[in-house]
């Protein structure tokens, strides 16, 4: 399989999710009430997650294949997930560094106590011995600085779920939905230190989105449909859908829903069918995010305006994917060091993500101009074979021809 062309929805609908976390992230703006988060109960991580299963299946799939693998190696097709999975923590590590740095930097600024203590760095400046140690082993994490390390754990074991889908798909899902189940019934995750506790984005859960992402980049790659397209499938997402704006905004129904899955918890159904809970990918999170994407996925009209120009700003943040979201973290951070140091000045609730939002698109117009021109095949001039030696040498005489 040759080289793919790339899905404008796919890079459009990760740069909008690139854009409504970053909003998220700095909390009290206006803007947040125009991020998918409204829409139900599912939010931009979600939607990240599923899209990147889908970009892994379609990218990674073809050097899987038993045709390549058996004439490359099986470490072809594993090294470039294992190289991004190390370039993810790479990034979480120094993004780690900046945030401190922010905080630290804020308290030394204001002299507000309250910098040292807030997004989980209390143990860092209270226990710092402890704390140093689990950042780079990624059992102490910041707030808003945690979605990296569960997508780095993902792409590590990809390969094996890779190779499984290649030859049981359905095996595949079905053990990835036990997975998520049995996570959610045991309390499966991966542990902190020093904090108690678990990782807030838990891998064993936020698993499930990501291979129903992949399978549907896999199946794609070798040219079929996992999940079938199909008009029942269609109008039970839109129910869906419709059913979880209900929940979410007709007064009195959610309040009553909530209960009955209380009810349910205590009757003995497992956890996370019955909660809203993130850290263990409730099932109302995954049942919304995935009505929506296979909503999204069969209208014809939101692939013509994933391809439109209007959309460009869209597509190419999302093809910056991990530059846009490091940028957008640290850009986020120090919004909300500003809006924390200065909670008088109401405008900067309203002019702060918005400039965020801008920076973000000019870093994304960089990287793209940077990008053509590292691509472009090189000059006349650039191929011309490079001189040997020192510099040092002696000049040549020519002698003319009386």
């Amino acid at each position: 399989m040759g080289k793919a062309p790339r899905d404008p929805r796919i890079d459009v609908f990760r740069g909008i999710a690139l854009v409504m976390i970053f909003i998220n992230h700095v909390p009290g703006n206006p803007y947040e009430y125009l991020t998918i988060r409204n829409l139900g109960f599912a939010d931009a991580a979600e939607a990240f997650f599923l899209m990147s299963g889908i970009a892994a299946g379609l990218a990674y799939t073809p050097r899987f294949i038993e045709k390549d693998r058996m004439s490359h190696g099986l470490w072809r097709a594993i090294a470039p997930l294992w190289k991004r999975a190390w370039s993810l923590y790479v990034v979480q590590i120094a993004l780690s560094a900046v945030a401190l740095g922010i905080f630290a930097a804020a308290f030394q600024i204001t002299t507000q106590a309250e910098f040292l203590t807030k997004i989980n760095m209390r143990q860092v400046f209270q226990n710092p011995t402890e704390a140093l140690i689990g950042i780079p082993l990624l059992t102490h994490q910041f707030g808003y600085v945690n979605i990296l390390p569960a997508y780095s754990v993902l792409l590590v074991c990809a390969p094996a779920a890779i190779m499984l889908g290649l030859r049981r798909p359905r095996l595949l899902l079905a053990l990835s939905l036990t997975l998520w189940l049995v996570t959610g019934i045991y309390r499966l995750n991966l542990p902190n230190y020093p904090n108690p506790g678990g990782w807030f984005f838990n891998p064993f859960a936020w698993q499930a989105i990501f291979i129903c992402g992949l399978l549907v980049g896999l199946s794609q790659r070798q040219g079929y449909r996992f999940f079938p397209q199909s008009r029942a499938l269609f109008w039970l997402s839109v129910t869906v859908l419709l059913g979880i704006l209900a929940w979410k905004y007709v007064p009195g129904l959610g309040q009553f829903l909530n209960l009955q899955m209380h009810h349910l918890r205590e009757a003995g159904v497992p956890f996370n069918l019955t909660s809203h809970d993130k850290t263990y990918l409730s099932a109302p999170r995954f049942i919304h995010i995935l009505a929506l994407g296979y909503f999204l996925s069969q209208l014809p009209t939101v692939t013509r305006m994933a391809a439109h120009r209007m959309a460009s700003p869209f597509r190419l943040i999302g093809q910056h994917g991990l530059l846009i979201f490091a940028n957008g973290t640290v850009l986020a951070l120090f919004c909300q060091t500003l809006m924390l140091a200065k909670p008088e000045a109401v405008w900067m609730v309203w002019v702060l993500p918005v400039l965020g939002t801008g920076a973000l698109l000019g870093i994304a117009l960089i990287a793209e101009a940077s990008r053509r021109v590292l691509s472009a095949p090189p000059t006349a001039a650039e191929r011309q074979p490079a001189l040997t030696g020192t510099g040092f040498e002696k000049p040549l005489t020519v002698q003319s021809k009386l």
